[in-house]
């Protein structure tokens, strides 16, 4: 079933949850909705579901407008971060429950439900479990349960409202592979709530990315990190660091840095951030012709499995950056806490200051001159 999202807002008193969204998300496709906390993203997947109502805007499925379709009608599962399973109910019956509800014109018989309930708790491959009850299981049994007490019901639309968020690392990691995994064989089309940028870009299809009611970015996740659209996606995606300076006549000076940017060839002198992740810079032990590098010395070397991170202090005004580098590359040549190195960013992205800094640890002050 394809969504189509018009125009939508929302709003709780003063606070605009929603402000004008619109969102197209093709049938059998697993989206998420990425963002930070009271970015809209919830309010949205509960529109969808029909436990919101908007204020304005509209949400088809299949081309057909739902704002007056009931929520048992809109044929949608919806599944909670806290499972929401019923305590009292062993986890057949949790997962039964749904077919157990419907109108009796509309109920299947007890073996269909039975063969049905089978069916599921094989898929999650939870079926050992069917006499069990919830208190009995553990976070990400729970979570499996609950998933599968939503596709009981046949939906056309799963919705998951942060799915794992309430889960430990480990499980959490095993979990989405896991509806990865699943949606590939089901061809749901799947709306999956998050503030994980990991998880976001593991699962999903496509990302969208919101934030303060607003869409920021539409894309794959390949798109969404690797171009993004704007200063807010670069910094909620991954870790990066900051260079502030000027942009003029197509060129930024960035401290000791000195970048060509054509699509700035009519600033002057205009304020400017370049963002670049540190996995984009390369360490020198030698300075290059050109202001192309930048002096820095190591002030902390981290092993982490099979990265290595480096704190670097820019001689100039003692500000911190972060390098990252694979083992390999690190083991080549081993820099030591104190060694003077020379900084060359092999990627990154200019933007024009609109007069609000991003609250980023930055590491180069403004330059003086083009």
């Amino acid at each position: 079933m394809s969504i189509a999202i018009r125009a939508l807002s929302k709003r709780f008193g003063p606070f605009t949850a929603l402000d004008n969204i619109d969102l197209d998300i093709q049938a059998g496709e697993l989206v998420a909705l990425l963002g930070p906390s009271g970015c809209g993203k919830t309010t949205l997947l509960r529109i969808i579901a029909g436990l919101e109502n908007a204020d304005a805007g509209q949400i088809q499925f299949n081309g057909e407008e739902t704002a007056h379709r009931p929520v048992r009608e809109r044929k949608v599962g919806f599944v909670f971060q806290h499972y929401a399973l019923f305590q009292h109910m062993t986890v057949f019956e949790n997962v039964a429950f749904g077919l157990r509800v419907r109108p009796r014109a509309r109920r299947p018989g007890e073996a269909q439900i039975r063969a049905k309930v089978e069916e599921l708790l094989g898929l999650i491959q939870l079926d050992w479990l069917a006499d069990r009850y919830p208190s009995q299981l553990s976070g990400g049994q729970r979570q499996r349960i609950a998933l599968a007490r939503a596709l009981a019901v046949e939906p056309q639309v799963l919705l998951l409202d942060e799915p794992f968020g309430a889960l430990d690392t480990k499980v959490r990691k095993e979990l989405r592979r896991w509806l990865r995994r699943l949606h590939d064989e089901l061809h749901m089309t799947s709306v999956f709530v998050t503030h994980d940028q990991e998880e976001a870009l593991e699962v999903a299809d496509r990302i969208v990315v919101m934030n303060c009611g607003q869409i920021e970015q539409i894309g794959s996740p390949q798109e969404v990190y690797d171009a993004p659209a704007t200063p807010f996606v670069y910094q909620f995606l991954g870790h990066i660091n900051l260079f502030h300076g000027r942009a003029h006549s197509g060129w930024v000076r960035l401290g000791e840095l000195r970048v060509q940017t054509p699509e700035y060839q009519n600033a002057e002198s205009a304020s400017a951030t370049a963002y670049v992740r540190p996995h984009d810079i390369d360490l020198l032990r030698e300075p290059e012709d050109g202001d192309t590098t930048i002096a820095a010395i190591v002030s902390r070397v981290h092993i982490l499995g099979s990265l290595v991170r480096l704190e670097l202090r820019q001689q100039a005004d003692d500000e911190l950056a972060e390098v990252e580098m694979t083992r390999d590359r690190y083991a080549a040549d081993p820099l030591q806490v104190g060694d003077v190195v020379f900084a060359k960013p092999r990627q990154l992205r200019v933007f024009l200051n609109d007069g609000h800094s991003p609250e980023l640890p930055v590491w180069l002050g403004d330059g003086d001159g083009i």
